[in-house]
Parts: C-alpha cells; structure tokens; sequence
C-alpha cells in the first residue's frame, strides 16, 4: 500500500486535473446533444460545467482513492453520465456517433491545452523544475516554487490523464463512447448485436483489468499508445517554445 504522504501527495496534484477531465467530458456529451437538438441535459441542470452536478460518488471520489491506494494501479474515473435522448435529435444515428465522439475529443483538447500551458510555464521560468527537491527549491524562487511548479506539474499530469481517458473511452465496447460509436457506424444487424452487449458492458471492462497480464489490452493503452501520444502532444507544444529548435 503507497504511503500516506504520498497518497496526499499524489492527490493534490492529480486530483483537479483527473477532475477537469471527467467534467468536461460530460459536458461536452451534453453540448453536442444540444446542438443535435436534444436539450435534456439542459433542462435538467446537467449542461453545466460545475463539478456538483457531474459527480459520481463511486467513479469521481472512491473508484480514484482505491486507485491511488493499490500498488501498481491505474488512475480510473468517470462522472455521473449526462442524460441523452437519441429520439430528440436531427439524425439520430449519425447524432449518436457525434455525441459519443465528443467525450474523447473534449479529453484530447484539454490535453494539448494543458502541454501548451506547461509550455508557456518553461517559457516563463526556463530554470522551472518540475521535481521538488531541496537543491531546486533553494535555486528557486518563491514564486516559482509556491505557484508555478505545483502548475506546472498539474499540466503534466492532465496530459496523461486525459490522453488515457480519451483512448480507454475509445475502446470499442458499450457503453463506453468507442462502443457507442462503433454501434452508430455498423449497419443495423451488426450494430445491434453490439448494442445488446452494453448490460454486460462493464463487466467486460473489469475482466479485461482484471486479466490485464494475461490480455495485455489496459497495458497497452497505458504503456503504448497513451505514452506514445502523450510524448507527441507534450515534445510537440514544448519545442513551440522561444528559442527550441529540433
């Protein structure tokens, strides 16, 4: 079990940005729905981006403590999920695959505005450390030490929470949006069979975490393809910096 200086720790860097990312996932479901003509979100209450009307309190609050608590795990969340009526909106199909697609999308935005942030920080203070250790606070000044590294380090971590979020809700499994979008894409056969699977949905995603050293699927996202398209967004907003040349 991590130690409770560094449960603590880990939180309060990790904890806004993990936050941000499932709000503003939600949100952008909802918006989305909005414009595809469906308002239920807004009539109730939930096309907001205050973090009390979004909050889960097993997927936003217990699910992320476990997580951080358990050596060797992931960080996982969700928010409360925003109610969505396909019957309501222009080209339900087509609508639906829109939706589902703006969660993701909405999660790789806050990924590339949170490397440009970091960015713009090293532009700031060029000596900014992002590990805090004796020899950089003494090199650093207050300022940097107080506000701009523990910014500094929240960027970072929300371009690896949020390019994780947005690949795992990419998995092709109902009802998370991969699935969702798969389902809206297939012809109609195909597609509900699919469909069918989404009581199951979720006792398939905690097989699959479950059996991760045998399947290899979460490792993959986590160690492949997350670390490969984080590195890119984050090399990529840092050498747009004065100066850095490749």
């Amino acid at each position: 079990m991590n130690s409770l200086s560094h449960i603590l720790h880990t939180i309060s860097y990790m904890g806004l940005p993990l936050l941000f990312a499932m709000v503003l996932h939600e949100y952008a479901h909802g918006w989305v729905a909005e414009k595809c003509g469906d308002s239920t979100a807004k009539l109730e209450g939930r096309l907001t981006i205050n973090p009390l009307a979004h909050i889960d309190p097993f997927g936003t609050v217990i699910l992320p403590l476990i997580c951080l608590i358990l050596p060797g795990s992931f960080l996982l969340g969700w928010a409360k999920p925003v109610p969505i009526d396909p019957r309501n909106m222009h080209q339900p199909r087509r609508d639906m695959a829109l939706v589902a697609a703006a969660g993701p999308g909405m999660n790789l935005l806050l990924a590339v505005a949170s490397a440009l942030l970091l960015a713009m920080l090293l532009t700031v203070d060029p000596t900014l450390s992002l590990r805090q250790t004796p020899e950089t606070d003494a090199s650093s000044g207050l300022f940097a030490t107080t506000f701009l590294r523990p910014l500094a380090v929240m960027a970072l971590y929300s371009v690896l929470i949020n390019v994780f979020l947005a690949l795992f809700n990419l998995l092709p499994i109902p009802p998370l949006d991969g699935g969702r979008i798969l389902t809206a894409m297939l012809p109609s056969r195909p597609a509900l069979a699919l469909a069918r699977l989404e009581p199951y949905g979720m006792l398939i995603l905690v097989g699959l975490i479950v059996f991760d050293k045998e399947l290899g699927v979460i490792h993959t996202i986590t160690g492949t393809f997350a670390k490969g398209l984080s590195g890119t967004i984050l090399s990529t907003a840092l050498g747009l910096r004065p100066g850095v040349t490749e």
